[in-house]
């Protein structure tokens, strides 16, 4: 049975677009144009919702969808790079975001990305740590880690490949993809907060290490 994607976007044309590429590549999909017209559990494995809707705002869209079912698949759109942060800092529970603009490609890639991510909610690690797309939580040990939307991202982005280093540069590819300036401090500073959550929890382990000049691993 194909994986039905619902477009939620008030741009009749964009919409159009989307649905096209989408079904190009075997989704079964359709669109609504109102974020008062979404109810509480569409028939949809995923839901691309723009932000800026009539009748209802996509966060409100949003917080309703994730409280009626944790395991619908949400992708947000904005073209207002200022909402970034609040949509990640409110926890709201969606799986991805874009900006626009966009090209349909990129969607594409990000809906096969994110459903694939949902086939496995639990992302179990060697090390005893627990990820939890639908939620955000992270469990240690046993012990919840109470992460921000972002340090979870850059924790998992750490712990999909235990033992890689990866640079400050690519930690920030990986969690600004809206080709913002940021500084290798902000990183360091998210990543300082991590191990302090992480040693809360497990005092006796070390689980990201620093390595001068070259980056961050996740290793226990």
């Amino acid at each position: 049975m194909a994986e039905r994607v619902l477009i939620v976007e008030d741009e009749v044309k964009l919409a159009t677009l989307l649905r096209d590429y989408l079904a190009k590549e075997g989704y079964e999909v359709s669109m609504l144009h109102r974020g008062d017209e979404v109810g509480r559990k569409p028939a949809a494995d995923l839901v691309l919702l723009d932000l800026m809707l009539p009748g209802k705002s996509g966060l409100d869209v949003c917080k309703e969808l994730r409280a009626a079912d944790e395991n619908l698949a949400i992708i947000m759109v904005t073209a207002r790079v200022d909402e970034i942060d609040r949509l990640l800092g409110l926890e709201l529970g969606a799986d991805d975001y874009i900006c626009k603009p966009f090209s349909p490609r990129e969607v594409v890639a990000r809906v096969k990305a994110v459903l694939r991510r949902r086939t496995r909610k639990e992302v179990p690690v060697e090390t005893g740590l627990v990820l939890d797309d639908a939620s955000y939580k992270a469990v240690l040990d046993g012990k919840p880690l109470d992460l921000t939307a972002f340090e979870y991202q850059l924790l998992k982005v750490l712990a999909s490949q235990p033992g890689r280093i990866f640079s400050r540069q690519q930690l920030m590819d990986a969690m600004y993809r809206d080709d913002r300036v940021v500084s290798d401090r902000t990183v360091d500073s998210h990543i300082r907060k991590i191990r302090r959550k992480l040693a809360g929890a497990a005092p006796e382990r070390e689980l990201i290490h620093s390595l001068y000049g070259a980056g961050y691993k996740f290793e226990d």
